[in-house]
């Protein structure tokens, strides 16, 4: 089994999830997204579990610092430990990923890559802002990837009206991704200069796009 430690990166609609279930599934890896984290430290009411919750009650954001403190926390556990891990959400920030280094070095689990699935805007707001679904019976399409069979006709129930989520809606999308460029940007940079990032063409098909993220994953 492959130990090694990675970042995983692409902005939304990239196709990321999908991507770290099949590197889960074949090098063992421990999967960690800030969301698991978080929930893992309240349930185990760990202090810094405490401290993050109550922020979350509040409808706060969590600081730095204790987003920090629970990362640190997840790495020295017994799973990492034996087996790398790839993070998922984290860092967000510049001042994230300089603690992060930190972080690694403290336990004993440098960072060994940045996996970083890149995807032009424009195709990603095809992908994301395609999705209606049938106002009727709730059945989810895609106008590009799963159009109903017979133009505007639903295949579960027969319904003709379809609508749009606010979520889905070409100008929300637009926004969501800029926010995520602009967050993402400098984090690319960071990791470029360590020599540590690398970029995967995430426009391919699925199984192509998994195929260069193995060859790399293999290099580590």
């Amino acid at each position: 089994m492959l130990r090694m430690n990675i970042i995983l990166m692409g902005l939304p609609g990239a196709g990321k999830g999908t991507q770290a279930e099949k590197i889960v599934e074949d090098f063992e890896i421990v999967h960690i997204s800030t969301g698991d984290m978080f929930r893992q430290a309240m349930a185990d009411k760990t202090k810094v579990g405490l401290d993050a919750k109550s922020y979350i009650d509040k409808g706060e954001l969590v600081p730095d610092e204790v987003t920090e403190s629970i990362v640190e926390e997840r790495l020295g556990k017994d799973d990492v430990q034996n087996s790398g891990y790839m993070l998922d959400g984290f860092p967000r920030t510049i001042d994230q990923a300089n603690a992060l280094q930190t972080i690694a070095k403290n336990v004993n689990k440098p960072i060994g890559g940045v996996i970083y699935i890149d995807v032009k805007p424009e195709v990603l707001v095809e992908r994301l802002s395609g999705r209606y679904i049938c106002k009727n019976c709730g059945a989810t399409y895609h106008k590009v990837y799963n159009p109903t069979k017979v133009e505007g006709t639903c295949d579960v129930c027969g319904g003709h009206e379809f609508y749009q989520r606010e979520d889905d809606k070409p100008e929300t999308v637009k926004n969501r991704l800029k926010v995520n460029i602009e967050m993402n940007t400098p984090l690319i940079d960071f990791y470029d200069k360590l020599n540590l990032l690398h970029k995967i063409n995430g426009e391919q098909e699925i199984d192509d796009v998994y195929k260069e993220v193995k060859k790399v994953l293999q290099s580590l």
